[in-house]
């Protein structure tokens, strides 16, 4: 019986040959349907005549391979070669062909080392070499083997163990290894070394995990130009090294997994698999090495050597993967700077001179960046802006918010000047196209320093704490607060008008200030900023800094878990 097996996203998908003509293409009415646009719709044909069998291509798009080489006519195939269209692989089987091939030979691969890609086991593009993992959990005889026939080696093993040689495997790929960073170049040296240790070996391969827990083919090499490029796996024995964190060693595998079809079809005489763990010993991948010389197999002592440079060479790749890390934790750091200065230059370099009145502003960021946002400047010689608020969120995505509306205030209250009119447009502006769940809780005013008065827009944000001459502490009514900017479009707001006396001290803040913690976990609180206010001092920026230094005293030591924000002014008394 003659079949096509389809090698795609790590399994083997059988067609039986039937008829004397199989048609392959991606259309329903083909013998052989290969449904992804990758494949022409009557893309190849595979006739029988007599006991022999050919493929000819049918004037596809991306081509027809045999063992790597694009055919233009046709051109006989035998068991176990390879067919390639466009990018999907298959091997064509045929268990009654005869050993010898046909007077028209199909071509044989290119000695060229096989490529890798994506995280398949067959079936990507530029596949030359295809590592599949057979479905055998489960199967009686091959489990047997692996408790019964099969050496099974635990650990890196001791070094009293022929540790002559294990010490010159360290050696060699401790030399190979020096200085490499790059991952993509470490795997194909381990397996470099390993064939100059291993001069029995004809075939390696190394599987890593990916992000999902896949097993993924990251390196393989063969010593023969004229080999088979494909390699079967025992899903069994690999999971059995995963899961024990042991190496598994068959000095004679074609006896002893007879029942295997992964390791038959390839005539492998003895292999060793064993596992590549990581600093915390967690397997992270796999090494597997095979030979199909019945006069060279593999010995314990060899599983042992194996294991030991397995380990090595696992811990080299985790170094070279955490250099990496901390190399992409460099750049960001530098870019988070950069983000650093950007978001500093959007904040007021100076704030207002006005006789009669002083003003102050403190920013500080739990992170490199930060979501609060304050804004000072004149509109008129009489006209101050103050614009003040804090972004739902810190860090980067809060930063964004800040930058976002930080740029809207600047040009809209330059024309603007009634805070109940500009609000509305900063509002609306904020709305359209906000991320969902982000918001602005905002304070608004317009300071009228030649008529002492100001008028006050309260997005969802604390009311101000006002200190007066008699001593006591004002905060506006809750009645007036709206909501937070982002939220509503067209939302009413509310604004309101107070007369701004000599001697008042005005403070806006953000809740970094009265949720700051201590070691212990307690909060500043609201009550002990407004006994702080009553006691402090008198002008706005001592009241500033000295608010500030008794926040910093209180947290004691303790990380800052948000932005701080401070701003204040006031009338000379």
């Amino acid at each position: 019986m003659a079949k096509l097996v389809l090698l795609h996203e790590g399994k083997a998908v059988p067609f039986e040959i039937k008829g004397d003509e199989t048609i392959i293409g991606r259309l329903p009415e083909c013998d052989v349907q290969l449904n992804t646009n990758t494949v022409s719709r009557k893309h190849a044909k595979v006739t029988r005549e007599g006991g022999q069998y050919f493929v000819e291509d049918l004037g596809s798009g991306n081509g027809t391979f045999v063992n790597g080489q694009q055919i233009k006519e046709r051109v006989a195939i035998s068991n176990q070669d390879r067919v390639k269209l466009g990018p999907m692989l298959l091997r064509f089987e045929n268990e009654a062909a005869a050993a010898s091939r046909p007077a028209t030979p199909a071509p044989k691969p290119a000695a060229t080392k096989p490529k890798f890609g994506g995280d398949d086991f067959g079936g990507a593009d530029d596949f030359e070499a295809t590592v599949n993992l057979t479905n055998d959990e489960g199967s009686d005889d091959v489990d047997d083997m692996i408790q019964g026939n099969v050496t099974v080696g635990f650990g890196f093993g001791q070094m009293s163990v022929n540790p002559e040689a294990k010490l010159k495997a360290i050696i060699d790929i401790s030399r190979a290894l020096t200085g490499e960073t790059d991952m993509d170049k470490i795997l194909p040296k381990v397996l470099d070394t390993l064939f100059g240790i291993f001069p029995q070996a004809d075939r390696g391969c190394v599987l890593l995990k990916n992000d999902a827990g896949q097993m993924v083919p990251r390196a393989y090499k063969h010593r023969r130009a004229d080999e088979d490029a494909t390699v079967k796996l025992s899903r069994t024995i690999v999971n059995k090294v995963l899961t024990e964190k042991t190496g598994i060693l068959s000095a004679d595998a074609a006896n002893e997994f007879s029942a295997s079809e992964s390791i038959s079809n390839l005539a492998i005489r003895s292999m060793m698999c064993v596992p590549m763990l990581d600093k915390q010993g967690e397997p992270i991948g796999v090494l597997n090495i095979d030979t199909q010389n019945p006069m060279a197999q593999f010995q314990s002592e060899d599983l042992e050597i194996l294991m030991t440079v397995a380990g090595q060479a696992a811990l080299t790749y985790e170094n070279a993967r955490l250099f990496k890390t901390y190399l992409e934790k460099q750049k960001q750091d530098g870019e988070m700077k950069i983000a650093m200065s950007v978001q500093q230059a959007l904040l007021p370099s100076s704030l207002p001179k006005v006789p009669g009145y002083s003003f102050f502003a403190s920013y500080d960021a739990a992170q490199a960046v930060g979501g609060d946002y304050y804004d000072c400047f004149r509109l008129t010689d009489d006209l101050i802006c103050l614009s003040f608020g804090d972004v739902a969120g810190k860090g980067v995505p809060g930063a964004l918010i800040m930058s976002r509306i930080s740029s809207c205030v600047q040009n809209v209250m330059p024309f603007v000047h009634d805070p109940a009119e500009a609000i509305q447009k900063i509002n609306n502006h904020m709305c359209s196209n906000m991320v969902e769940g982000r918001f602005v809780t905002y304070l608004l005013i317009v300071l009228d320093v030649k008529n002492h008065k100001m008028r006050m827009v309260d997005a969802g944000h604390m009311s101000p704490m006002i200190h007066k001459p008699d001593g006591t502490i004002e905060e506006f009514p809750e009645e007036i607060v709206g909501l937070p900017i982002g939220v509503m479009e067209d939302y009413p707001y509310e604004c309101i008008e107070r007369d701004v006396n000599p001697g008042e001290l005005f403070l806006l803040f953000t809740d970094g200030v009265d949720e700051a913690m201590d070691p212990s976990g307690n909060l500043y609180t609201l009550e002990r900023m407004r006994d702080f206010v009553l006691n402090g001092p008198k002008t706005a920026d001592e009241l500033g800094k000295a608010m500030l230094a008794d926040v910093r005293r209180f947290a004691n030591g303790r990380a800052q878990n948000d932005d701080i924000t401070i701003m204040t002014f006031s009338r000379d008394a």
